[in-house]
């Protein structure tokens, strides 16, 4: 494993066909490689427009077996430009089993890992609990031959617990490929507010942890229901460093790469300078596994 390796989010807009997001997405790989990226992420539900915002059973079209069309695209690009590349996908597991899900491509070709969301929003226009059903391969770190990987997806950044079990088992970089944006009419009195939480909550999961945080996110107004406002997805990814700090950040409203470097050796001095993970009180933790605590 490398000291030292670059890594990369790609920021795009994804309101079109999955032949024309598949093409585009690959696009923007190859430019990341070029431009030294080792590891690549895509935002979340790459293929497709952002389908949640309705809960209609057509859209369950739009979701591809295990090791299909998206696995076999970016098998073959990750082994030709040697990178690993975070793909996140509609997994169709079996007629009424569906997932959001990532792959998690290595350089060769091979899959280093697959990640299945485990915290599912349903939301005003977020509907996901209509198509998703929960992941149940649980967080994982994923060792793949640049570093060690972790991937969250979109509402699972909101979970502390998430960032932590991924981080303890030796996470260098925390990967959230996500879709997340303002409802116009909400923009001008909540957004600010709304987009600084993502920021800070992303960047504590950073600090506890002592780990990079990466997040990928969309861009544009998604509208795809008549009568209705849509989405405008807020951009804005970015990435941080284990004491919060950003080094790289987008727009709201442009495609973009971003890249950064991670070093392990300024991960160890921070965690050896913050020992968050020595001074943890384990033995008092049991009550986190429930859903409240009864006085």
């Amino acid at each position: 494993m490398k000291r030292k390796y670059s890594i990369a989010v790609v920021q795009l807009n994804l309101n079109d066909t999955a032949a024309n997001n598949l093409k585009k997405c690959m696009e923007w790989v190859k430019k990341a490689a070029k431009q030294g990226a080792e590891v690549i992420c895509l935002p979340e539900l790459y293929s497709s427009h952002y389908f949640c915002q309705s809960e209609d059973v057509d859209n369950f079209a739009l979701a591809e077996p295990l090791y299909s069309t998206s696995f076999i695209a970016f098998s073959e690009l990750a082994k030709e430009l040697g990178v690993v590349i975070i793909v996140p996908f509609f997994e169709k597991r079996m007629a009424g089993i569906y997932h959001n899900s990532a792959y998690i491509i290595d350089t060769d070709g091979s899959e280093a890992g697959l990640y299945r969301k485990m915290h599912i929003p349903d939301d005003p226009h977020f509907y996901e609990k209509f198509y998703f059903t929960p992941g149940d391969l649980g967080f994982k770190t994923i060792p793949t031959k640049v570093g060690q990987i972790g991937t969250l997806i979109c509402w699972d950044q909101w979970y502390p617990e998430a960032a932590r079990l991924t981080a303890l088992q030796g996470a260098e970089v925390l990967f959230y490929p996500t879709a997340i944006g303002w409802h116009p009419s909400e923009k001008e009195k909540y957004g600010t507010n709304q987009h600084g939480a993502w920021m800070n909550v992303m960047k504590g999961h950073a600090v506890a942890n002592g780990t990079y945080v990466a997040a990928a996110n969309r861009i544009g107004l998604e509208k795809y229901l008549p009568d209705t406002d849509g989405l405008e997805f807020w951009g804005a990814s970015f990435i941080v460093g284990p004491q919060g700090e950003i080094l790289a950040q987008a727009s709201h409203d442009q495609e973009e790469i971003l890249m950064a470097e991670v070093d392990l050796d300024h991960q160890e001095n921070v965690r050896q300078n913050w020992p968050f993970f020595r001074d943890r009180r384990i033995d008092f933790y049991g009550n986190i596994t429930k859903r409240a605590i009864e006085k």
